[in-house]
């Protein structure tokens, strides 16, 4: 492909779309098209702002990239600028996906970087994983296993973190491999029968306090680890076990579908859903799940998995369409077979195991209403797999696309998430 590099010389401002920046330097990049969104074929135009807050206007050194998300750039360059302009132009994709362009610069001893991705037709993303034969049984199987073992749960009214309105209790219960699933239960203090959610949470190991967004809507909460440890420990705690026992925990047992790391995280959240629902204030009716990327995933799997389950919000997914790396393409959080040329990932145990765990195909299963969210410069959990995953889904759904964000929400996408479940929720 051939780039071509308008050089202008008016002063034109852009809001700010994406950028880590130093006290005296601002990048923004803006496609041409206000949605972000083209066709196949046709040719973007990203438009580059420059602006420094130095004393005296000086000369800047900029590299670029773009290309298809995660993948080798179409074009790799820099330019020094002597104006506050520049438009980057002449690529496209020949099939649906994300073109991103990426721009940085070293000033101040500081790296500042922007970046814009345009969606090319996003809604004729397919998948490139498999649905294996056996994908239904297996996780039947699985579940009716699970409801064999006994509940055992156990709360503590935690003092300190209650308020005028709301109960917080420390909480866990029993889940396969002799482990156990903890947690932080919010409930509205009045009596009363109320509609429940769980949320699950993002990778990582880290403690957590419970959700306070519903108690005070008149929904319960359960917030849950997936880690089979406390959450209510000090941080050294967690750090210890994210650099040690629980280091790469994402590709445990990657190559045994049967105790593969998530095996028991994705029963643990159908286990999360018998606890709530054994609750003697819940009403009998309302079950919901949500969470952001692998939170999103698990969001996905359990809502799948558990038929009690009757709505869905959903950020950013991970764990969506893994093998699309096998086929030059992005794939899905943790990135699993990105670097699967040293044949060391590439295995066949490796690839069935995923099959049966990646979020795509539990997306294929679900038939209730669901609400999704993301942005389109999200570098974690890349959208072309978003889509693989949300284009499978038969079901209701309403996707709330958030534009110029990564991998993190805004407080209006946190707003219409809340307010979306609770709607489901607490109307008959």
């Amino acid at each position: 492909m051939k780039s071509v590099f308008t050089f202008l010389l008016f002063t034109f401002f852009f809001a700010p779309v994406y950028a880590q920046t130093s006290t005296d330097l601002i990048l923004t990049i803006k496609p041409d098209h206000d949605n972000w969104v083209y066709k196949v074929g046709e040719k973007a135009k990203f438009k580059v702002q420059v602006s420094q807050n130095a004393t005296a206007a000086q000369p800047i050194k900029l590299k670029f990239q773009i290309g298809p998300e995660k993948m080798k750039p179409f074009k790799s360059d820099s330019v020094t600028l002597t104006s506050n302009e520049f438009t980057i132009e002449g690529y496209t994709l020949t099939q649906p996906g994300f073109l991103r362009c990426t721009v940085t610069s070293e000033w101040n001893g500081k790296t500042v970087k922007s970046l814009a991705t345009a969606a090319y037709s996003p809604e004729l993303i397919k998948p490139t994983i498999n649905l294996p034969a056996g994908f239904s049984e297996f996780w039947k199987k699985s579940v009716s296993g699970l409801a064999k073992i006994p509940l055992n749960a156990k709360m503590e009214l935690i003092k300190e973190s209650w308020t005028e309105s709301t109960n917080v209790y420390k909480v866990s219960f029993q889940n396969i491999h002799n482990s156990r699933v903890f947690g932080m239960l919010t409930m509205p203090k009045k009596e009363g029968k109320y509609p429940v959610v769980l949320k699950v949470p993002g990778a990582g190991v880290r403690g957590y306090k419970g959700d306070m967004s519903f108690a005070d809507k008149g929904v319960i909460s359960l917030e849950i680890g997936i880690h089979g440890i406390p959450v209510t420990m000090e941080p050294e705690f967690y750090t210890t076990m994210s650099n040690g026992p629980l280091f790469g925990y994402n590709t445990l047992n990657l190559d045994n579908k049967d105790t593969y790391y998530y095996n028991r995280v994705y029963l643990g959240c159908v286990r999360a859903i018998d606890f709530l629902v054994s609750l003697p204030e819940y009403d009998g009716n309302k079950v919901a799940v949500y969470g952001g990327s692998q939170g999103g995933a698990l969001s996905i799997v359990t809502a799948a998995l558990d038929k009690r389950v009757n709505y869905l919000g959903v950020y950013y997914p991970a764990l969506s369409d893994l093998t699309g790396y096998l086929h030059n393409r992005a794939g899905g959080w943790p990135h699993l077979f990105r670097d699967s040329n040293d044949g060391k990932q590439n295995t066949k145990d490796k690839l069935e195991t995923a099959e049966y765990y990646d979020v795509v195909n539990f997306a294929k299963q679900l038939t209730i209403p669901g609400y999704y969210s993301w942005g389109y410069n999200d570098e974690t959990c890349p959208p072309t797999s978003m889509y693989a995953a949300y284009n499978s889904i038969t079901a209701p759904k309403e996707l709330a696309i958030y534009k110029e964000t990564g991998h993190a929400t805004v407080p209006d996408q946190t707003k219409a998430m809340i307010g979306w479940l609770v709607s489901k929720l607490k109307n008959p």
